[in-house]
C-alpha cells in the first residue's frame, strides 16, 4: 500500500515557476514508479511524466516537455514536477501516482495509487 500527498500547487503568472510534490508513504516506495497527470476543467486527466523506480529513466508528455522536470528522492520517499515557463493551458488539478512496474505508460488505469490532487492556476 502506498498513500500520496501532494503539495505545492498555487496561482503563477505565465511564465513563472512553480514545484509540486508528492509525499508517499510506506516502505517500498523505491520500488514504484511514479507519475504525474493533470486535469482540467471538463477535461479527461492526461498523463504529464513519469519517471523509474530508481529515478534513471524518465518519460514526458510532448506538451511539457523541456518546461518540466520530474524527479525523486527514494530516501525522502518524495517525488517532484519542476514546472518552468507556465503557460494558461497548464492550468489544471495535478496529480502524483504510482505503479508497479515500468515507467513508460501513460494510461490512468495502469497506475494503481493516487493522490488527491493539488491545484495549479497560471494567470495570463
Amino acid at each position: 500500500q502506498v498513500q500520496l500527498v501532494e503539495s505545492g500547487g498555487g496561482l503563477v503568472q505565465a511564465g513563472g515557476s512553480l514545484r509540486l510534490s508528492c509525499a508517499a508513504s510506506g516502505r517500498t516506495f523505491s520500488s514504484y514508479a511514479m507519475a504525474w497527470f493533470r486535469q482540467a476543467p471538463g477535461k479527461e486527466r492526461e498523463f504529464v511524466a513519469s519517471i523509474s523506480w530508481g529515478g534513471g529513466s524518465t518519460y514526458y508528455a510532448d506538451s511539457v516537455k523541456g518546461r518540466f522536470t520530474i524527479s525523486r528522492d527514494n530516501v525522502k520517499n518524495t517525488v517532484y514536477l519542476q514546472m518552468n515557463s507556465l503557460k494558461p493551458e497548464d492550468t489544471a488539478v495535478y496529480f502524483c501516482a504510482a505503479r508497479s512496474g515500468t515507467h513508460y505508460v501513460t494510461g490512468t488505469g495502469h497506475y494503481d495509487y493516487w493522490g488527491q490532487g493539488t491545484q495549479v492556476t497560471i494567470s495570463s
